[in-house]
């Protein structure tokens, strides 16, 4: 026998992904918050005693300085060098990654909940679907390939000098360049059709040919809606880059945006709305910084 209560619950996935929102935007705040103070301190002066009068392990951060050292006659790109390594580039793989869960896993609450509810029901019938975590990993597996990316990204932009030791562009063409790409893919056939996936679970779930009992096809169809997911948002992502990867606030206000044009009846008409306003600040920062020249 299914439990009625939980039932009601499940339909009500509005309040569950509002919910979702609130719960995992202020868990990635409070991580954000706590790495953003972190990278802050660890820009401070070297104290007496040679070591960052700041919050340990941070200064390792690449892009950041690093402790004991001399950095007045380093130029930008060696000190930002010598702060990738191995552990640390694993540390920045893990500040995306996290980020990523924070800003995409609420706007993909729907989907989860969709797989939750008709696997219980599946297994009330006798025929048990793998379990909802499985098909939440693939999902997440997919934007940690995007992490892995993300990162690689910036290092790129820090060995060319692109973007300061806090991750946002030192460059006005940059930052208008990514401006009008995330703009005129708004209204790319590929935005539309990825943005379609993510905004309708049960005609992404008709398309697919239903859900999948075995544990390795739940997570391959995690993976499958999680590349609409990428698909739909990666130029956003890279949005951050012209704000500030630690800029909390640019960080919402895109997380924001995504939720709503995914939930919210006209999204699809808000985004390519976005993207007018994205291609004229583009075209702006431009022209302001040919200008200036």
């Amino acid at each position: 026998m299914g439990d009625p209560a939980l039932d009601r619950l499940l339909k009500r996935d509005r309040a569950i992904v509002a919910v979702c929102l609130i719960v995992m935007t202020v868990l990635a705040w409070l991580y954000l918050l706590s790495l953003a103070r972190s990278m802050g301190a660890a820009n401070m002066p070297v104290n007496g005693a040679g070591t960052m009068e700041g919050m340990p392990g941070m200064e390792d951060m690449p892009g950041m300085d690093m402790p004991g050292m001399d950095m007045s006659g380093m130029q930008t790109s060696d000190a930002a060098q010598a702060g990738w390594n191995t552990d640390n580039t694993a540390l920045v793989v893990a500040m995306w990654f996290v980020m990523m869960v924070g800003m995409m896993l609420p706007s993909a609450a729907p989907m989860i909940l969709l797989y939750a509810r008709v696997g219980r029901h599946a297994g009330a019938k006798g025929t048990p679907f793998a379990a909802t975590g499985v098909f939440c990993a693939g999902y997440l597996a997919v934007w940690f390939l995007f992490s892995l990316a993300a990162t690689l990204a910036q290092w790129i932009l820090e060995q060319a000098l692109l973007i300061t030791p806090m991750m946002d562009s030192a460059s006005p063409f940059l930052s208008g360049a990514l401006l009008i790409t995330a703009g005129l893919y708004q209204w790319t056939p590929l935005k539309s059709t990825c943005l379609g996936k993510c905004r309708a679970p049960a005609a992404f779930l008709q398309a697919a040919g239903g859900f999948r009992r075995d544990a390795t096809g739940a997570f391959l169809m995690g993976m499958r809606h999680g590349a609409y997911c990428v698909g739909c948002c990666w130029p956003l992502m890279l949005l951050l880059f012209v704000g500030g990867v630690m800029n909390i606030l640019w960080i919402a206000v895109i997380a924001i945006f995504v939720l709503a044009e995914k939930l919210l009846p006209g999204g699809d008409r808000m985004g390519r709305a976005a993207g007018v306003v994205l291609i004229a600040a583009g075209a702006w920062l431009m022209l302001r910084s040919t200008g200036a020249e």
